[in-house]
């Protein structure tokens, strides 16, 4: 390495690798201790027990469907979610009229804040007067509270996350088609390849490292959803529309049970780094 090279890191990695330690390192260490003690917040945690928490969150009903429902926001991200995207990405990447405004409207959703969401939909899943009720006296028939039955609760969740984050991977997949070589695209075509051949030979392979990035992006978002739950449905009805972060927080913090949480901290912490390491050193090795 040369002199220029030694002062820019003597100059920025002091500065970077503190703050990395004091709001990192130092946070997950900290819980990490916590996780063996039953400890309320106040003082010095004193009381050493062990594995114990982790032992009651795996047994523990509500915290099993935390699990369950993290891994249903992922299947439905990658199975709906991407495949729609990457359609609609397809229409309005090309120079067609119209595109620039339809681009803005699929990713307006992602701008606004999660709890404005929540609160949007929250208000239109209502059935005494929300878009719900609209929908139910226009059919004639019994109000329907989505977001209080246990049952397909979690679905009105799903249906926010979809149209959420929808514009984010719609985007995501523009800027991997407009970034494309359109000569191979040009020379097949010119060679009789049908548009489907095109796009399963060319397009999607050379969209393949936005692909497996916005895969990524799918499923560490989805381990760590929690602002759109806590205005839609406060993790009910019956605590069946918890995820890991938000059981966290009303399971931990709100109770006051500072030890259990941070214990359910350190099982997201790890779920969520040995994906990423897995999934970098295998998936994406390449990119």
């Amino acid at each position: 390495m040369s002199t220029n090279g030694w002062a820019i890191v003597v100059i920025f990695l002091p500065p970077a690798l503190l703050l990395f330690t004091v709001f990192v390192a130092l946070p997950i260490a900290e819980a990490a201790y916590y996780g063996f003690f039953n400890w309320d917040g106040y003082g010095r945690p004193e009381k050493f027990i062990g594995l114990k928490n982790y032992g009651y969150l795996i047994g523990n009903a509500t915290f099993n469907r935390s699990l369950i429902n993290n891994g249903l926001v992922i299947a439905v991200s990658l199975v709906i979610q991407q495949p729609l995207a990457l359609a609609v990405a397809l229409m309005v990447a090309g120079r067609i009229t119209g595109a620039a405004v339809f681009r803005m409207i699929f990713f307006l959703p992602y701008i606004l804040a999660d709890v404005a969401a929540g609160l949007i939909w929250h208000f239109m899943f209502d059935g005494s007067y929300g878009l719900t009720s609209v929908i139910t006296g226009a059919l004639g028939l019994e109000p329907y509270y989505l977001l209080a039955d246990k049952t397909w609760a979690f679905s009105a969740i799903l249906i926010v996350i979809l149209w959420k984050y929808f514009g984010f991977y719609t985007m995501l997949y523009v800027a991997g088609l407009q970034g494309m070589d359109k000569s191979l695209l040009e020379a097949a075509e010119m060679d009789g390849a049908s548009a489907w051949q095109r796009f399963w030979h060319i397009t999607l392979p050379l969209l393949g490292p936005m692909i497996r990035l916005s895969i990524f992006f799918a499923v560490i978002g989805s381990l760590k959803l929690f602002d759109v739950i806590v205005p839609l449905t406060g993790g009910g009805p019956f605590e069946t529309t918890n995820t890991m972060v938000s059981y966290l927080y009303y399971f931990g913090i709100t109770r006051m049970r500072f030890g259990y949480s941070s214990a359910v901290g350190v099982v997201l912490f790890v779920i969520c780094v040995a994906f990423a390491f897995g999934y970098r050193r295998i998936v994406m090795r390449d990119d």
